[in-house]
Parts: structure tokens; C-alpha cells; sequence
């Protein structure tokens, strides 16, 4: 009896040791979706932008010169937007006295380095950190073994140079003292695939937070290998945790926390931490939780790797106020960015462009910044 006794005891403590905060119910309704809500003009002209170059998807922080630094990705405009990226992408730096910019081009931070690196031949979707006295910048790469690509008419989903290309993308890290670089590269990911697994065609799109005691929470872009083409499922997102930026870094749990079948298929999640927990806006791919195809998500943890909905999910729509007094439609907005000063989410920056929606029926792609109205959370 007294050794029965002994068991239910210590399987009721167990239960309750593996209870966590994580566990609870988040309180969204104290939220208030505080991001649509605080959403404001954006200024025509702000940004960055370059006339001959594709640019997409930028991070911002701010230095000890009191400068922004953004970094962002760009590839020659010769060749398709998609997928040009895949093969020809660089991340630079731009510089600006205001958040909002312009931003000037000041230098290329991660170039090609040659087929023989993981990230030889494309550096992208950059997320640039400042800890202690370390700027890092986290980021997709990806290579192919192919000649360079010079001529557009050579570069289509199907080619060789696409399907290899994105069968390699996977998340690396560069770390530099100063936001100007050098910047030192890994020879190897951070973050490689895993056969059988939810991420075992690639792993991309990197948003990391990086915790007070340097420990790090990672949400991650991923897909799942298939043996027909195109070869992969569609889009996940994963979460991994390292006990800091220098890893290791293990992927939590053997399922996705948003998925087509769980939650819904969203993509480029932002990730960032306040006093009430950890929070997400993504894209909603498919509209299936807002309603919007293409509009932002918000989501909550306790922990960062138990998610809910806010109760009033959609975060941000692709119309856009700009301070002309036009309000557009934009083709694309994709790639959100917060910037956090003092504990508060002051401007989302997103990759957009023109047209009537869809990579191929745009002629320019800029990154634009938001203002966020502080008077509220």
C-alpha cells in the first residue's frame, strides 16, 4: 500500500512540475490587438530603396552613433524577382538619421563568397540584434553549385538553379563589433534540415529574440520534403531555443506551431518580447485567419512556444496610408519588421511593391516604414 501510495504521489508531482505557465490560457483580450489599432501614415519617400536592385525585407537597429541602421536584402533587377532571390541575393547596409529615412546605401555587409559555402551564393531575409557589445545578424542562406546567373531567360521556377537553391536555404548567423562589419561568418548553419521531420527541405526566414540571461527563443520558416515535384509541403513555422546566440540551437517539439492543417499557413514571422510575454505577427498566406489574404496576424505566448490567436487577429491589410493622402493597395507587403526603443514597438517596416499583386506584375520593390501611434500601450 505505502509503495502504491508513493506512486500516485510522485506522478502527481510530476504532473505538476511539467505544468507550466505555458500551459494557461493567454489574457488577450488585455491586449487589445495594440498594433492595428496604433497603425499611422507612412511618409512617401522614407525607407530604402536602389534604382537598379530588387530590395526586400530589412531590419533595423539603432547604433552608438545614434544612427539607424537597417540591413536588407537586394539582387540585380535584371533578373526576375522570383526567383532571383534565391540566387543572386546579397544583404547591405543603409544608414539614416530618422527611423522613418531615407536611408543611404552605405556598404554590402554579407557579399557571395563562392558555391563551395552553405551561403555562397545568396544572402537573405536578414534580422540584425545588438547584445552587449556584439551586433549580430541572423539571415537565410543558400547556394548551388551552378555558373553565375547573367541572363534572365536562364532563371525560372523549374530551372536547376531554383529547385537546388531552395532545397539549400538555411538559417547562419555573421556577428561584427560594429554595425559597418567585418562581419565573421560561420562555415556552417545554425539551423540545418532534419530527414522525416517538419523541416527536413529547408529551414529560412529567422526571427529570433534574444532573452535578458543571452538564451534565445528562434521562430523559424520551414518545409517538409516530398518526392514529387516541387519536392516540398507547404509552409511551417517552427520554433528552437539555444542557451545563447552561439548556440546549439534544437528545434522544439516534432510539429510546427502554424501549419495549413494547425492554425493556419502564415509566413515571415516577426517575434519580439514584453512585459506580458512574447508576441508574433506573420503573414496570413492563405487568409484563412483573417479573412484578408495576405494581411498580418497577431499572436501571443507565455513562453514563446505555446501560441494563441489575439482575439482580433488581423494586425495590418495591405492598404496603406501614405502622407500624400493616398491610400493604395499595395501589390505586395510581406517581410514585417518592428522596431523597439525603450521597451516599445515604435514603427513596423515591411517589403513592398507596386502593381496589382503578385511578384511578376510589379516593376519596383522598395522597403517602407510605418510610424506607430505611442499615445496608447
Amino acid at each position: 500500500m505505502k509503495r502504491y501510495v508513493n506512486t500516485i504521489c510522485a506522478i502527481f508531482l510530476f504532473a505538476i512540475a511539467c505544468k507550466s505557465p505555458a500551459t494557461e490560457e493567454f489574457d488577450t483580450s488585455a491586449w487589445e490587438n495594440n498594433v492595428y489599432k496604433r497603425i499611422g501614415v507612412a511618409p512617401v519617400g522614407g525607407g530604402f530603396a536602389q534604382e537598379d536592385y530588387w530590395v526586400w525585407g530589412s531590419s533595423v537597429v539603432r547604433g552608438d552613433d545614434g544612427k539607424y541602421h537597417m540591413f536588407v536584402s537586394r539582387w540585380p533587377k535584371f533578373l526576375p524577382f522570383h526567383p532571383g532571390w534565391m540566387v543572386a541575393s546579397e544583404i547591405v547596409h543603409a544608414v539614416s538619421d530618422h527611423p522613418e529615412g531615407p536611408y543611404e546605401f552605405s556598404d554590402v555587409a554579407l557579399p557571395a563568397r563562392g558555391p563551395e559555402y552553405w551561403d555562397g551564393r545568396s544572402t537573405h531575409n536578414p534580422r540584425i540584434f545588438r547584445h552587449k557589445d556584439l551586433y549580430i545578424l541572423i539571415y537565410m542562406g543558400s547556394t548551388n553549385p551552378f555558373e553565375e546567373v547573367t541572363r534572365a531567360d536562364t532563371l525560372t521556377l523549374s530551372s536547376p538553379f531554383t529547385t537546388v537553391g531552395r532545397a539549400n536555404k538555411r538559417i547562419g548567423i555573421a556577428t561584427s563589433k560594429s554595425p559597418y562589419g567585418p562581419w565573421e561568418r560561420r562555415d556552417n548553419p545554425i539551423l540545418d534540415t532534419k530527414p522525416g521531420s517538419f523541416y527536413s527541405f529547408l529551414t529560412s526566414n529567422p526571427s529570433p529574440w534574444i532573452n535578458e540571461d543571452g538564451s534565445v527563443i528562434m521562430l523559424f520558416k520551414s518545409r517538409r520534403y516530398k518526392e514529387d515535384y516541387p519536392f516540398h509541403s507547404s509552409m511551417m513555422i517552427g520554433v528552437a531555443t539555444a542557451p545563447s546566440i552561439d548556440g546549439p540551437f534544437e528545434v522544439v517539439g516534432d510539429e510546427p506551431i502554424f501549419g495549413i492543417d494547425k492554425m493556419g499557413e502564415v509566413e515571415d514571422p516577426f517575434l519580439w518580447k514584453d512585459e506580458s510575454g512574447y508576441h508574433m505577427l506573420a503573414k496570413d498566406q492563405r487568409g484563412t485567419i483573417t479573412g484578408n489574404r495576405h494581411a498580418g496576424i497577431l499572436a501571443h505566448s507565455v513562453d514563446g512556444i505555446h501560441w494563441v490567436l489575439d482575439d482580433e487577429p488581423l494586425a495590418y491589410t495591405r492598404e496603406v496610408a501614405w502622407s500624400d493622402g493616398n491610400t493604395i493597395e499595395m501589390g505586395q507587403l510581406e517581410r514585417v519588421f518592428g522596431l523597439i526603443e525603450n521597451g516599445k514597438m515604435t514603427h513596423l517596416f515591411f517589403a513592398t511593391m507596386d502593381g496589382p499583386g503578385g511578384f511578376a506584375h510589379g516593376t519596383k520593390s522598395w522597403n517602407m516604414v510605418v510610424p506607430l501611434d505611442n499615445k496608447s500601450k
